[in-house]
């Protein structure tokens, strides 16, 4: 008698961040959902860094959070650290980051996901996947159980056909000490998948207790530091852990070229293509010879551990040559080693192979999510684990499938990037990948995505009624100062203060607001707007999502107007079969192109690598457009 006789609607293959998401989304939607791990003990885990956010990062936690994802409960729940990244820039730029206690992280996932109605758990590795007529059944694990389910998500992150390499030494794993995953590779190939080969790497970990941090820059959070979730049922840091920067020499370029020869990368082992902003410490030294010194971040891997992180020195050079080195960073002359850099080979599936709702085009009820995308960073993992988990309970439940827009959130621009354009080394979203960053900020990923999660029943009530209060009081304070007047003789003294040109006659509040001279701070000390935000009790938040829509409400109108001219090409459909080779005019690149990715619309077609603005409108004058 098998251990599981029903039928799951939903199948989570690997339990790292994608996963982890997967199946809080479906289960919390309603879905009978299992999460199927190789190793129960890791949830969540923090294969590399132990941070979440960053640049463009941040904003994409905090639209897993508006969309009632669990990775930014987790991260302030578990920081050490709090830091608000390019604060000297527009708002557009800022990114929230965390330093993250990486025990407790995976604890504290875990715990959720335990706490979560609908979701079973089994230990297992998949070897394989059950496939009937270009449709999912299930999959099958070593033990040989077969499992049904109605939908599945592979969320396998280095794991499938994984290959570790120290040196001259290479043995399978999908992780230090953990095994690789064998069998779906091949059970996906056999379908008729298209896979490749990526790489990554991840840097010594060393005893803090050996380190002189007197050598070292310090590098603490934010004074006032801020959090990623919108609920309160997390609150800021009240005290920090701090990191240090200290940096690599010639001396130390010139240990590490010692060991080239034996170097994985240098010597054609590794034939797959890493991160292009993560590079090795091998890499920057062969890439950026002309550079005499590289920063090297040292970050504490929590509370209370003495474990140490050494962000920047990514290597798989051999060990002897990694431990040499490193003594000869300054603060570093005694350290201890805990575990060597190592790089790691493994299978991914060109995600031109998907639709917009993550699955695959060859099977239905089958989905991809994370690093098996090509994609790197546990946030752009755990975003797309979000949007599989809740398009696949949508698309049993026979509802309209969640796809948001490139103008609608950087989850829309990645997934988007995935999927008609490809990728051929390790993805990573940045802030110049979306052409809407000043709509898609941190400060408004809730009145972006909340509605949309609250009516998926993914958001709950309390979260949808904060979202309102915010946006209200937010839109009443602009429209205070639009009908606010300042008098010459209040205003003048701040502006001469701050170096702005003199009012020659009373002007609105909103005016004065708006000039690049006056901050927050300085608007605070006109006795009106104290009075406001006094009787309407303003919390920060409030005062500066007003302060943003004040300052950049050029911007903002701006991209709002050309978000609404793209968005009349996405409603521009184009049929499932369309018959590309019937338009005699169209190029032979962009015919084969579109043949291959299929876009759904005139837009997409229109992102498609060599597909020309001639190629659209010959595409629009054939549908009648």
């Amino acid at each position: 008698m098998s251990i599981f006789q029903d039928t799951y609607d939903v199948i989570v293959v690997g339990a790292g961040h994608a996963g982890s998401e997967a199946a809080a989304a479906a289960a919390n939607m309603g879905s009978k959902t299992l999460l199927i791990t190789m190793s129960l003990q890791n949830i969540a885990q923090m294969s590399c860094n132990p941070a979440m956010g960053g640049i463009a990062k941040g904003q994409i936690v905090r639209e897993i959070d508006a969309l009632g994802g669990y990775s930014g409960i987790v991260s302030d729940q578990t920081a050490i650290q709090f830091k608000m990244l390019n604060k000297s820039k527009g708002p557009a730029m800022w990114s929230p980051r965390v330093q993250s206690d990486r025990m407790r992280f995976s604890e504290t996932w875990r715990l959720m996901l335990e706490g979560t109605p609908n979701l079973d758990f089994y230990q297992d590795m998949v070897k394989s996947i059950l496939i009937k007529d270009n449709k999912i059944q299930g999959v099958v694990t070593n033990l040989g159980i077969e499992i049904k389910g109605k939908t599945v998500i592979l969320t396998n992150g280095t794991f499938l056909n994984g290959l570790i390499h120290i040196g001259e030494k290479q043995f399978g794993g999908g992780r230090a000490g953990e095994g690789a995953a064998y069998g779906i590779t091949e059970d996906l190939i056999k379908a008729g998948f298209d896979s490749g080969r990526m790489k990554t790497g991840t840097p010594p970990r060393v005893d803090g207790r050996s380190l002189d941090y007197s050598k070292m820059e310090v590098q603490p959070g934010d004074a006032v530091p801020a959090k990623f979730s919108y609920l309160e049922v997390t609150s800021p840091l009240k005290e920090q852990r701090d990191c240090y920067m200290t940096y690599t020499s010639p001396e130390v370029h010139d240990l590490l070229r010692e060991g080239f020869d034996r170097s994985p990368m240098f010597t054609g082992r590794i034939k797959s293509i890493g991160p292009r902003y993560c590079p090795s410490i091998e890499d920057k030294i062969n890439r950026f010879a002309d550079k005499d010194r590289h920063q090297i971040f040292v970050e504490p891997e929590g509370w209370n551990t003495c474990e140490i992180y050494v962000n920047g020195f990514s290597t798989s050079l051999p060990e002897d040559v990694q431990f040499k080195a490193i003594r000869s960073v300054a603060g570093f002359e005694k350290v201890k080693i805990f575990r060597p850099g190592y790089a790691i080979e493994y299978d991914y599936f060109p995600p031109t192979q998907l639709r917009h709702t993550l699955e695959t085009k060859l099977v239905e009820g089958l989905y991809f999510a994370g690093q098996i995308n090509g994609t790197t960073g546990y946030e752009e993992a755990a975003a797309q684990g979000l949007m599989a988990g809740i398009n696949a309970h949508l698309k049993i439940n026979e509802k309209e499938p969640l796809i948001l827009r490139r103008d609608e959130a950087y989850i829309g621009v990645l997934i988007d990037d995935l999927i008609t354009k490809g990728t051929e080394e390790p993805y990573r979203m940045f802030t110049s990948r979306a052409e809407y960053r000043t709509l898609l900020r941190q400060d408004n990923a809730d009145f972006r995505l909340t509605p949309k999660s609250y009516e998926l029943g993914l958001a709950t009530d309390q979260r949808l009624r904060r979202m309102e209060h915010k946006l209200k009081e937010s839109n009443n304070f602009v429209q205070f100062f639009k009908d606010t007047s300042v008098k010459i003789q209040e205003a003048n003294p701040i502006l001469e203060q701050k170096g702005s040109s003199l009012m020659n006659q009373p002007d609105k509040m909103f005016k004065v607001f708006s000039r690049p001279q006056i901050e927050l701070e300085d608007i605070l000390k006109f006795e009106k707007v104290k009075e406001y935000v006094d009787n309407h009790n303003l919390d920060q938040e409030i005062l500066e999502q007003a302060e943003i829509e004040v300052k950049y409400s050029g911007y903002i109108e701006k991209e709002k107007s050309n978000a609404d001219k793209l968005s009349r090409l996405e409603d521009v459909k184009i049929p499932e079969n369309f018959d590309y080779d019937k338009i005699v005019s169209l190029s032979f690149e962009s015919k084969e192109k579109m043949k291959k990715i299929r876009p759904v619309t005139i837009s997409q077609a229109s992102r498609i690598s060599g597909v020309t603005p001639t190629d659209i409108s010959i595409l629009l004058i054939h549908m009648g457009r």
